[in-house]
């Protein structure tokens, strides 16, 4: 895996992020009744409406900009808990590449991790918690493993896709232990999780971008 990724490309994956967003915002939301507040996709579509009227406004022209400035206006955006956990993950990554032009794909394995130790730091979640941790850290291991074997990028996020999808899918069957759905207890039960299922969208939006 020697391949540079373009600022440019991140900005692609992000306004496909975006897109996926506003298509499953209904869908988000539906999940997020039966065990949240009801406004997990309104909040998260906002959200990314936000994001891409800033980038519209001028383009920031690293990594480490692009992805702090997604971070920040999620922050800002968002209401609940996905404002700070989504907002964080994108604010680490964008620490992590700092200012840089292109980027390798070793660093966009390191800056997913790095997403995934900041939303731990904020939400306190763990493995089967029932969070978008679920999601999100078995991206992230099947990326750097992709790394490891020396696979190309599109085939490591294509992995990575595959695995968020998987960990969103185990979430139905678990019992909440963080966030809103943990009060349910035992009800919490049989119901996909929101931000696990738009952790998802975030890396089919990654292996559908052209890297």
């Amino acid at each position: 895996m020697d391949e540079n990724v373009t600022t440019a490309v991140l900005e692609e994956w992000v306004r496909r992020f975006a897109h996926l967003v506003a298509e499953n915002r209904d869908h988000l939301t539906e999940l997020d009744a039966a065990i949240g507040d009801a406004d997990h996709g309104l909040n998260m579509d906002r959200g990314m409406r936000a994001v891409v009227a800033a980038l519209d406004a001028g383009t920031p022209a690293t990594a480490g900009a692009l992805f702090s400035k997604v971070g920040m206006t999620l922050v800002s955006t968002v209401g609940g808990a996905s404002g700070p956990l989504f907002g964080t993950l994108f604010l680490r990554m964008g620490s992590t590449f700092g200012d840089v032009q292109t980027t390798s794909a070793q660093e966009l394995a390191a800056a997913l991790r790095a997403g995934l130790g900041g939303v731990v730091d904020r939400g306190k979640a763990g493995p089967q918690d029932k969070t978008m941790y679920d999601a999100l850290s078995p991206a992230v291991e099947a990326l750097a493993a992709a790394v490891a074997d020396g696979g190309d990028l599109a085939t490591g996020l294509k992995d990575a896709r595959d695995a968020a999808a998987a960990g969103r899918d185990a979430t139905t069957p678990m019992l909440a232990r963080k966030g809103r759905a943990s009060y349910l207890g035992e009800r919490s039960v049989g119901h996909q999780d929101p931000g696990a299922t738009t952790v998802a969208l975030l890396l089919e939006a990654a292996a559908e971008t052209n890297f």
